[in-house]
C-alpha cells in the first residue's frame, strides 16, 4: 500500500495540533497563510544547523512566533543580541509588530526535525549515509522513542542511478490516527546531487485526545 499521506497533516486534531494560531476570512485569510509560509522559509533559511524542531505563529495585535529549538543558545545569541537583531529584520521584512519566543526541545534525540537535520548535516560532511542512520535510529531508541524509520534517496555514495534506503527500528504504525508519528524531511545537497532524508518517529498511543475529539464530536450532532 503507498504511504503518500504527510502523518503530520493526517493526525492534525487528533494528536498533532496546527502550527498557525489565528482566524481570518476570504483574501486577508490567503494572505496571512501566505506570509506564515514565508516568515517560515525565512527563519529555515536564517537560522539553518540550529536545531528547529517546529516554528509556531500565534496573531492577535502583534505577530507572535514561538520557535522550538534543541540550541536555544545559537538563536539567542550573546546577551540577547541575535534574537533581536531577528525580531527587527522580521519587523522589516513583513512588515509588523514581532515578538519573537524561544522554546527548548527537551528530548532532541526523539524529535524527528532535528533527527532529519543532524543527518542531512552529516551526509554534507560526507559522513557515510548508513553510519549517520543507524546513528540516529540508536540515539532515539535510547531516547524513549517506540520506533523509527529514516528513508535516504538520491544519488548514494555518488552512485549514477538514484536509489533508496530504508533504515528501521521498532515499530512505526502509520495507519492508526491515535499514534503518535512525527514526521519530518529535509535535503542534503552535495557535490553530486541533492539527497532526501525522511525520518518517521513513533512515541506511542495517544488516547485522551482522541476521547475528546469524540465527545465534541458527539455532541456537535445531538445538537
Amino acid at each position: 500500500m503507498g504511504q503518500k499521506v504527510n502523518p503530520n497533516g493526517f493526525r492534525l486534531g487528533m494528536t498533532h495540533s496546527w502550527d498557525s494560531h489565528w482566524f481570518a476570512r476570504g483574501r486577508k485569510y490567503r494572505e496571512l497563510l501566505l506570509d506564515d509560509l514565508r516568515i517560515k522559509r525565512f527563519l529555515k533559511k536564517k537560522l539553518p544547523d540550529s536545531g528547529i524542531s517546529r516554528v509556531e505563529i500565534e496573531r492577535d495585535k502583534r505577530v507572535t512566533v514561538f520557535i522550538h529549538t534543541s540550541k536555544p543558545g545559537v538563536i539567542i545569541g550573546k546577551q540577547g543580541a541575535a534574537i533581536e537583531e531577528l525580531r527587527k529584520e522580521l519587523e522589516r521584512m513583513f512588515a509588523g509588530n514581532f515578538e519573537i519566543k524561544i522554546q527548548e526541545v527537551r528530548n532532541p534525540d526523539a524529535d524527528s526535525a532535528v533527527i532529519a537535520e543532524t543527518v542531512q548535516g552529516q551526509i554534507q560532511r560526507r559522513m557515510p549515509y548508513r553510519r549517520a542512520a543507524k546513528m540516529a535510529i540508536e540515539k532515539a531508541m535510547q531516547a524513549g522513542a517506540r520506533g523509527v524509520k529514516i528513508r535516504v534517496s538520491g544519488r548514494l555514495n555518488g552512485a549514477e542511478i538514484a536509489r533508496s534506503e530504508l533504515f528501521k527500528d521498532g515499530n512505526v504504525p502509520l495507519q492508526t490516527i491515535r499514534a503518535d508519528v512525527q514526521f519530518a524531511k529535509r535535503d542534503a545537497v552535495t557535490t553530486y546531487g541533492t539527497i532526501g532524508v525522511q525520518v518517521w518517529i513513533y512515541k506511542g498511543m495517544v488516547f485522551k485526545k482522541l476521547q475528546q475529539a469524540q465527545s465534541a464530536a458527539l455532541l456537535e450532532a445531538t445538537s
